[in-house]
Formats: structure tokens, sequence, C-alpha cells
């Protein structure tokens, strides 16, 4: 496995104001001679093994993303815990105060990375849920530097549907009593852990609780064992409250029209000249299909619908099952497939 690598930029200007020393994590896979792929963290991701799912289950010699065909760019977003957060900027934009990050600050930094690694054009985005979201962004902002982009389980804008979810596990956290308005100085353990139940409930669909019984072939006796070791534990392992939070703001403000054409999303999705695969999953309650499907109806000449029937729910786009994950790689592979631009 790579290092991580820190790049600092220096005093940051980002949507609820600046980061003094604004810091971006990444890792790299293969020759930068081969054509850049970027791959950003989702919600819950890291690029170590430590969060609720890592960056490497998409990459290796026998995947999608081989190192030995492809530069791979794993990015961490802004409030992850690696790069600039919360939890580890100092004062005075130490935990709560802690400026809001959006997506388009994200993608910036990014871009800055890329730029100092000497990278010309990215020849793919690809991202799961928040990495989907970015993908998204990326040929919105930076429309003559990328080829193709891949969004699974994500959308180009959070509805107000997922907003709505996204308030739940929220309010679970900031109304518990050990978070103390973001000033605690140990880890709020009720509030996490409730924070960690509300999520798990709209992670599968109702299809998968009914088949699987949530004993993941009889590694759970129960259902309080599974939301006490899945989920409880998921995010007190690595994960820092105030974290949560303002990487939940980002996602919760997530809508990719409004850098160009003010929250028309039509006329911004048909502007976008990369060529796009959307994949959504069939079940899923965060970002579900139809939602996918308008999007794509504004790219009929660019970007194509592939719906992955799955009874996983949003969980079927991070490699959680050997079936979906099967599917996914085959479909990015055959998207893969053509004329790779050298840099």
């Amino acid at each position: 496995m790579p290092e991580t690598q820190y790049h600092h930029h220096g005093r940051f200007r980002v949507a609820g104001g600046v980061i003094p020393d604004a810091i971006t994590a990444y890792k790299t896979y293969g020759s930068q001679e081969n054509p850049c792929i970027v791959f950003p963290t989702c919600y819950g991701g890291k690029l170590d093994d430590s969060g609720l799912l890592d960056q490497e289950y998409m990459i290796g010699e026998d995947k999608a993303l081989n190192p030995k065909e492809y530069f791979i760019v794993t990015f961490a977003l802004f409030s992850n815990g690696e790069s600039s957060s919360p939890s580890n900027t100092p004062a005075p934009y130490n935990g709560p105060y802690f400026p809001a990050v959006s997506y388009e600050d994200n993608i910036r930094a990014q871009y800055t990375v890329l730029q100092k690694l000497g990278i010309k054009k990215v020849h793919m985005v690809i991202g799961f849920s928040m990495g989907g979201q970015q993908a998204y962004y990326w040929p919105v902002m930076y429309p003559d530097f990328i080829e193709k982009y891949v969004c699974i389980c994500g959308s180009a804008r959070t509805s107000p549907h997922n907003q709505c979810f996204l308030e739940g596990p929220k309010a679970a956290l900031v109304a518990s009593k050990d978070f103390d308005n973001g000033h605690y100085k140990t880890t709020p353990q009720h509030g996490v852990r409730a924070f960690g139940r509300v999520y798990s409930a709209w992670a599968y669909g109702q299809t998968w609780f009914r088949e699987h019984q949530y004993l993941h072939g009889g590694t759970y006796a129960d259902l309080g064992t599974f939301l006490r070791e899945e989920w409880e534990l998921g995010f007190l392992n690595g994960w820092d409250a105030n974290d949560l939070l303002t990487l939940l703001h980002t996602w919760q403000t997530g809508d990719v029209s409004m850098i160009r054409d003010n929250g028309d999303l039509h006329k911004c999705l048909s502007q976008i000249k990369a060529k796009g695969l959307i994949m959504p999953s069939k079940t899923d309650l965060y970002f579900p299909p139809e939602d996918s499907e308008n999007e794509v109806a504004a790219m009929p000449n660019t970007a194509r619908l592939v719906v992955i029937d799955s009874v996983w729910g949003h969980m079927a786009g991070g490699g959680s099952n050997t079936r979906d994950d099967q599917f996914i790689q085959a479909e990015v592979k055959k998207f893969l497939e053509g004329v790779k631009t050298k840099l």
C-alpha cells in the first residue's frame, strides 16, 4: 500500500470562511506515464483502512482501476480526518469553529494537487456516493480537463429527500447529552452511537433485511448485535463527531448546477462534454435510480445509465458484496475501453 502524501495549500478560502493552512491528503498508484484516474473518498471513507470504506476495493491488477495501466490518484475529502478537518486543525479553527466546506472547494484543492503532479488531462474521474457526487463536479468545473466520469450511487444534486434523511443522524448526534455543542473533550459515545444507528437503516435496501436477516452468514446473532458491531463501532473507530457533521454538510449542500447555472440542473448537465457512466442501485434509499434517470435525460448524447440490480441498497456501490462488485467492475472496464490518452 503506498504512503499517504499531503499537499499544503497555505491559506485556502472555502464556503464558510478560510483554512489558514489547508491540507489535502492523497495517494498515488502506478506510473505517471499512464492515463490518470481520479478516485475521491465517500462519506465514511478514508485513504487507509481505518474508515467504514477504504479506497482500494476498486484498485488492483485484477480490478477496474489497474495500476499497471493507469496512474490512479485517490483524494481524501476535507473533514474526513486525513485532509484538513475539525479534528486536526489548530485554533482558532479547531472543532466546532472549522468552516463549512463545499464540494467545489474540494475539487479546487484536488485540481491544485494534480497540477503539482504535472497532470495535463484526467482520463476518468470515478467515485461512489459522495465520491460520485464529486465525479459530477469535475466535468462542470474543468470541462477541458476531464474525458470521462463515473458516478456510482450518487447524484449531481442532493435531493430534498436525501437532505431530510441527513437531518436524522445529524439531530441524533447534536442533541446527545455528551456532544456539548461540539466542545466535547472525549468521544461523545452517546451521540456517535445514536448517529450510527440512525444512519444504518438507510444504508441497505428493505429487501436486503428480509433476505439476509442482518446476519451476514451467521456473523451477528441478532439485530442489536449487528447495529452495535457494524454501525456503532464503525463510526466510533477513527471518526470524530465534528468531522462527521462538517462532512455531512458538504453532502447535504451538494448541487453542481449552482456553480454556473444558478440552480438550473438540466441546463448545467446538458453542457457537460465528458462521457459519463451513471450507475445507481435499484434499491438505494439515499440516491434512488429515478434521480439518475432524470439526470441522464439531460445528457442523452454523453451519458449512459446502468442500474445495479441489487438488494443491497446504497451499499451495493461500495464493494460490499461480490456479485454487485463484479458487475460494477465489469461495466467500468467496458467504459474504459478505447483510446487511452497518454500524458
